[in-house]
């Protein structure tokens, strides 16, 4: 089947319509219109001949096909049902050949048993995502022992700023501290909002996430995420007061921050990756010692 025109607003709306289709506001969709940007996004993933990669959202397929055009083998998340049907039909000929498949629903609930099922582990991933769900995928992904080679989203500008965020900065989240915990992350194209179809009220920037050459050590990755976002939870307090829903019977909360180095009056927002790291250390110890 033919695709439509990736490039021209007009040409997917028309489409959409005359296959009673329309997009969904809840599912964040918004097509890339402008073919240079694309090309240059995907640059930035680089994906390699037989280098297994996942995209997320892909839509009607316009990264998808600069994606497959450089033979890779792609497994795409896709939750809406007419674009699915569609997918297989731009894309049965790399679907026969065992390039291209499909998994269906949500992503947030997919993910896991696709891993765990894929014979190569991925190496690489794209999407176009909206914050809840950027945010969320990648905490569950690290945690879980996954960490692609490089990862590389388009997402809302102000959404973006907070992943390359650096301690002290205005922007700097606990969503800051969970990306950069796996990744080296760094900004990439910056997309006015005329780029899309819908037109999004927001403009949206690249952001390419490089696994790090030298990870950090956690030995507790659900700890670690409990404990960063309790940290966040207030930004006006010290982390002494916010890490107190993480306390329990007899445990310590001076000890804790003794042992790891940590000044208890701190702010969260001062703290860099390594320190909620050593942080979460010295928890999990307290967590051992009062059982």
């Amino acid at each position: 089947m033919e695709h439509p025109d990736y490039n021209s607003a007009i040409a997917l709306k028309t489409f959409l319509e005359e296959n009673g289709m329309a997009m969904q506001k809840k599912f964040g969709q918004n097509f890339m219109l402008n073919p240079q940007a694309r090309t240059k996004i995907i640059d930035y993933l680089d994906p390699e001949e037989n280098q297994v990669v996942w995209e997320i959202g892909p839509g009607l397929g316009c990264m998808t096909s600069e994606i497959l055009s450089r033979k890779a083998c792609l497994t795409a998340f896709e939750i809406d049902r007419g674009f699915i049907s569609f997918l297989h039909q731009f894309f049965d000929g790399y679907e026969s050949n065992g390039n291209f498949r499909i998994v269906e629903g949500d992503v947030l609930k997919t993910w896991k048993k696709e891993f765990e099922c894929q014979e190569k582990r991925p190496c690489k991933l794209f999407g176009n995502l909206p914050y809840n769900i950027a945010a969320t995928f990648i905490a569950d992904t690290i945690t879980e022992g996954l960490v692609f080679d490089k990862c590389v989203f388009t997402i809302q500008k102000e959404v973006a700023q907070r992943m390359v965020a650096k301690p002290s900065s205005e922007n700097y989240s606990s969503f800051s501290v969970l990306c950069q915990w796996g990744y080296e992350v760094k900004p990439g194209l910056e997309l006015a909002a005329g780029n899309f179809w819908p037109k999004p009220n927001v403009g949206s920037q690249a952001v390419v996430m490089t696994r790090r050459e030298k990870p950090y050590e956690c030995s507790d990755p659900r700890l670690f995420v409990k404990l960063v976002h309790a940290l966040f939870s207030s930004r006006r307090k010290t982390v002494n007061n916010n890490i107190k829903g993480l306390l329990n019977g007899s445990m310590d909360a001076e000890r804790v921050f003794s042992r790891a180095g940590i000044d208890k009056s701190q702010r969260a927002e001062n703290l860099h990756v390594e320190d909620f790291l050593r942080l979460c250390e010295s928890l999990r110890i307290e967590y051992d010692d009062v059982k």
